[in-house]
């Protein structure tokens, strides 16, 4: 662990590691409110503007943590801006990734919806297969001095570029036909959120529950296994970035194949194989990274992380089809986010407080275990789209 002892200096690694997972965490905590606010923007003003907005926010708050003070320069205010930066990030999270589903939902040609919705995972499984990538180039050109000192930094400030990238891109899209046509018959929501609650409770419900097993999935069995590798395991931290990053890349090659298989098998039956997955596949892929060869551990990571591409490409048209135009922004942005409050912000640092309260290193697959179950009884509730236009 490099960034935690900047911000919260101790001789305890693991309570470090907590903190800095508990700042990490408090990001999540900002969603639903940016889901709320930037959701009723987009469901109000348009699609297209409020992407430009969040993509704008994320990368500016991204950028401003690899220029943070550390806690020897400027002590307890380190650690008081680092979160108030996260906060600023899990606000803007909020519109971003529900925003781009809605918008591709939208926009794709009837019976392809699939395969268009997967590029919102796709951009978010290539946006954290750079990121472990750079990480990797990171640790292996710096010495562990210049890494503790200064290079911790680096990939944070890389997000300046990606951000004029993003806007170039963003510039040129034109909003969605169907907000555009919803807007055009005067047919927008006045009060979103109102409505969602009062007109689309079961959809909130059935998003939440399956964000939660889709967020844990990812968390847990991604983000939370770099953790598990390196300081558990102790595995080199170097290889195991870059097997990140590979297995992020793979992930996200597969992703537009599950999509466009969903448009033709249909959703559900694609979604439960990737649920039932990790339920089966989580404690046995633990077992055999423990084993203490590193080998091993790519092959366990490789095969737990074959549920992901099904679950997380099949899951965000599923999540927008189960709302109507006039409300999909605001629906999609609140529920996806709770659950992502629970699945992704809560479940790392769970992970290793159940690792640290049980002494088991497999408490972390029986709680994902325990999401993907919700998750199936969930899914048993959903109707399967006809595929064809949106409400």
């Amino acid at each position: 662990m490099v960034i935690g002892p900047h911000f919260f200096p101790g001789d305890d690694p693991t309570a470090a590691l907590l903190a800095t997972l508990a700042v990490f965490g408090s990001a999540f905590l900002m969603r639903p409110l940016g889901g709320i606010v930037l959701g009723r923007l987009g469901d109000r003003v348009g699609r297209k503007p409020v992407l430009i907005l969040t993509v704008t926010g994320m990368g500016g708050a991204t950028a401003a943590v690899g220029l943070l003070p550390t806690a020897e320069a400027v002590g307890v205010a380190a650690p008081v801006a680092l979160l108030v930066v996260r906060l600023a990030q899990g606000f803007f999270a909020g519109g971003e990734v529900t925003g781009s589903a809605t918008y591709l939902a939208e926009s794709a040609p009837a019976g392809r919806r699939g395969f268009f919705g997967a590029f919102t995972p796709v951009g978010v499984a290539l946006g954290g297969g750079a990121a472990a990538l750079v990480a990797g180039v990171t640790t292996t050109a710096l010495s562990e001095r210049q890494l503790e000192a200064w290079g911790w930094r680096i990939p944070f400030l890389l997000s300046l570029p990606l951000i004029a990238v993003a806007l170039i891109a963003r510039n040129r899209l034109a909003d969605s036909e169907s907000f555009l046509a919803a807007k055009s018959e005067r047919a927008t929501a006045k009060a979103p959120l109102t409505e969602v609650f009062t007109r689309h409770r079961g959809p909130v419900l059935k998003v939440t529950l399956l964000a939660i097993g889709s967020n844990c999935g990812y968390w847990v069995g991604l983000i939370f296994m770099n953790i598990y590798l390196t300081n558990d395991l102790g595995y080199p931290k170097s290889s195991t970035f870059w097997i990140m990053g590979g297995i992020s890349l793979f992930v996200a090659v597969l992703m537009p194949v599950c999509g466009a298989l969903s448009d033709r098998w249909g959703r559900k039956r694609l979604i439960t194989i990737g649920f039932a997955g990790y339920a089966v596949l989580v404690v046995p892929a633990m077992l055999v990274m423990g084993l203490g060869s590193f080998p091993l551990a790519v092959a366990a990571m490789v095969v737990l992380a074959l549920p992901m591409p099904i679950v997380q490409s099949v899951t965000y048209p599923t999540y927008a089809e189960l709302f109507p135009t006039r409300v999909r922004y605001t629906g999609l942005s609140f529920s996806f986010n709770i659950g992502t409050i629970v699945g992704g912000g809560l479940s790392p640092y769970l992970s290793t407080w159940l690792i640290s309260a049980t002494g088991s290193l497999l408490a972390p697959g029986f709680l994902l275990m325990a999401a993907v179950v919700v998750a199936l009884l969930t899914l048993r509730t959903v109707t399967e789209s006809s595929h064809g236009e949106l409400a």
